[in-house]
């Protein structure tokens, strides 16, 4: 019995720590810290440097002309910004529609290899010293590239994430509900690790890199916005985090696409693995090392185990240590947690909001995708040819 007292007391310190822990401590080192930082000076005059946005559309014609509406719309100098969108594989009506403005660069070709097989063909045109990418459904904010590009000033910064947001609305379904509120602790989390040196991975909707420091890697890269700035960072460089640069994104139109969607993720999460070994090289990244670790690696490849074994050890003692009340509250505390689990994801299987049970619903359906994701990373399944998940038309 003193084994499953050390699995449980283990796999306890090891959930509580990926999903309170390193968020509680850095939340204090970077609070110390500002104690002593001096305060930041508004920017008078900021050098406007010219810069790529790369886009990538495979067949997503019914929201392109939105999406390019909305990247002309952007307030920066225009005879500094260039604009490419790559439609590699599309069978609609995509080229036409790019087309019809001239001041857009288009690079198609019939053969589709996958999202970042365009990204590097469309990165041999940048000769631009930033470049920023986007994905086609993502909405940004006028003011984004004003909001990105003082961060250049410091050398020290190889990238700029902007922040994701979920459309919200009165009607929002009860999967975007979820997702939604995911993103904002994402977007709390991402606050607090660039405070304390650098974001660990950006998202693909909204953020920009040095052009001089892309890595080119294979073609069969499933996360490359994760890579691409991890890979960044290994360079020496940080990646800085601006919440008043955002991209606004429709969310899933049911549950099996946002299943669809966390398993692909999943899948290349596990991926990107191989390609990051040295983010474990904790003596030549001590810091980096530390943020990678507690806030990705752990929580892929350990949390999902660490779930299970939590609750058969937990079993174990509490029927053993009959007098240990704790054990008994403890386990009852779990049931109480599963059973609103799957109450909340009763209510998102039918379409209705969770309310209450929306945060134990997506726990638990994310650690239950990353155990899929895994699986297909595996079997060597996902492709980087994925089918889209279908998301929500907003008005």
């Amino acid at each position: 019995m003193t084994v499953v007292l050390y699995f449980f007391w283990i796999s306890l310190g090891l959930l509580f720590y990926c999903y309170f822990g390193y968020g509680i401590i850095v939340f204090v080192i970077n609070g110390m810290r500002s104690l002593f930082r001096p305060p930041k000076t508004a920017v008078a005059d900021v050098d406007w440097l010219p810069v790529s946005i790369i886009i990538t559309a495979y067949n997503e014609a019914p929201v392109l002309n939105k999406k390019i509406l909305n990247t002309l719309d952007i307030d920066y100098p225009k005879d500094k910004l260039k604009i490419i969108f790559v439609t590699d594989g599309s069978v609609d009506n995509s080229t036409e529609l790019i087309r019809k403005y001239p001041s857009i660069t288009l690079l198609h070709q019939s053969e589709r290899r996958g999202k970042y097989a365009a990204i590097k063909r469309a990165m041999q045109g940048v000769d631009t010293p930033v470049v920023v990418f986007s994905d086609a459904n993502a909405i940004l904010n006028k003011e984004c590239l004003k909001k990105i590009i003082p961060h250049y000033r410091n050398d020290k910064v190889g990238g700029v994430a902007g922040e994701k947001k979920i459309f919200r609305s009165r009607h929002i379904s009860a999967v975007g509900e979820a997702e939604g509120l995911y993103w904002q602790y994402e977007s709390f989390m991402k606050k607090l690790d660039a405070g304390l040196y650098s974001i660990a991975g950006a998202a693909g909707e909204l953020f920009s890199i040095r052009t001089k420091l892309f890595t080119l890697l294979s073609d069969d890269l499933v996360l490359d916005d994760f890579v691409i700035s991890m890979q960044v960072c290994l360079r020496g460089y940080k990646i800085e985090y601006e919440p008043g640069a955002y991209a606004s994104e429709p969310p899933s139109v049911s549950l099996a696409d946002e299943e669809k969607r966390k398993i692909r993720i999943s899948a290349g999460a596990y991926q990107s693995i191989g390609y990051l070994k040295k983010c474990l090289h904790v003596f030549k990244h001590p810091v980096l090392s530390f943020q990678y670790i507690s806030r990705r690696l752990l929580r892929w490849v350990f949390c999902p185990p660490m779930l299970v074994i939590l609750m058969i050890t937990n079993i174990l003692l509490a029927g053993y240590f009959n007098e240990a009340i704790f054990y008994t509250v403890f386990l009852s505390v779990q049931l109480l947690f599963y059973l609103s689990a799957f109450t909340g994801w009763l209510f998102v299987r039918s379409g209705k909001r969770a309310g209450l049970f929306t945060i134990p619903f997506y726990f638990v359906f994310m650690n239950y995708c990353l155990v899929k994701g895994f699986i297909r990373f595996v079997k060597r399944k996902q492709t980087v040819l994925w089918e889209k998940s279908m998301r929500e038309a907003v008005e």
